[in-house]
């Protein structure tokens, strides 16, 4: 769904579509957290992100795939292992404030 550009300039318009794409890309609590490690530790690999979150490790692949494709995540080969980092550390801001926000809760 696109913005009504009547509304908003084109600028304005894409800057909104592309924070409501963040938004959706990490919208999963596995997402969430992985964010959250990367915003403790630079750089982790897939076996060190399941150890931490105790998940399965064909189900973190899948999720940290997602999150690299979409652009929030880099990834680098060191050895055998491949190391994921956030693309964009202002991700983790945007999470910040939403863990602040009392609406609802």
């Amino acid at each position: 769904m696109e913005l009504n550009t009547g509304i908003f300039n084109q600028e304005e318009a894409e800057k909104l579509e592309r924070i409501a794409f963040i938004l959706k890309t990490v919208a999963h609590p596995m997402r969430l957290g992985i964010v959250h490690l990367l915003e403790q530790h630079p750089e982790l690999s897939v076996s060190q992100i399941c150890e931490m979150l105790g998940s399965e490790q064909s189900l973190t692949s899948h999720h940290l795939q997602n999150m690299r494709l979409k652009g929030i995540l880099s990834s680098k080969r060191k050895g055998r292992s491949i190391l994921y980092s956030l693309k964009e550390r202002d991700v983790s801001l945007i999470i910040e404030c939403l863990e602040n926000c009392q609406c609802n809760m």
